[in-house]
């Protein structure tokens, strides 16, 4: 295990629009607002045509091989995430949704374009105090949340 104490900073309401990709939107904010670290919760709707990833292809194996999962309609949405910068300051945000639509539910990360469908909320509790980074880690070359401790 590693971990870090950090301290509470900024809350920030925000609704996401119509169409906006989730990701793109809160990077971009993070970095209007000189957000380097935060953690998120999110509820709204995800649009017809939006992407999870849902897993890997086979558990253990190596390059991990990607699943994901192209909704078909507009799906009720609930998540959570973080944002923590890369090593070259980018904020990075990693979000889980879970997508629900009649009887069933998809669950993956939102990292290959989820859409707002008609409204998404988000509140952004701002993380000080921290160095945590993601940083690119073999053997599955993934951007993995490094605290500084």
């Amino acid at each position: 295990m590693k971990y870090e104490e950090a301290k509470m900073g900024r809350v920030f309401v925000i609704r996401l629009e119509d169409g906006e990709i989730v990701h793109e939107i809160i990077e971009t904010f993070a970095r209007e607002h000189q957000i380097r670290a935060a953690a998120l919760v999110t509820l709204g709707g995800a649009d017809d045509g939006s992407t999870l990833v849902v897993g890997p292809r086979e558990d253990r194996m190596l390059p991990v091989v990607p699943m994901t999962r192209v909704l078909g309609n507009a799906h009720e949405a609930a998540g959570t995430g973080t944002l923590f910068p890369d090593e070259a300051g980018a904020p990075i945000l990693h979000m889980h949704l879970a997508c629900g639509r009649g009887e069933e539910t998809i669950t993956g990360c939102i990292r290959t374009g989820v859409k707002v469908w008609r409204v998404m909320e988000v509140i952004l509790f701002e993380l000080l105090d921290t160095r945590a980074v993601r940083r690119q880690e073999p053997p599955t070359n993934f951007k993995l949340l490094q605290p500084e401790n």
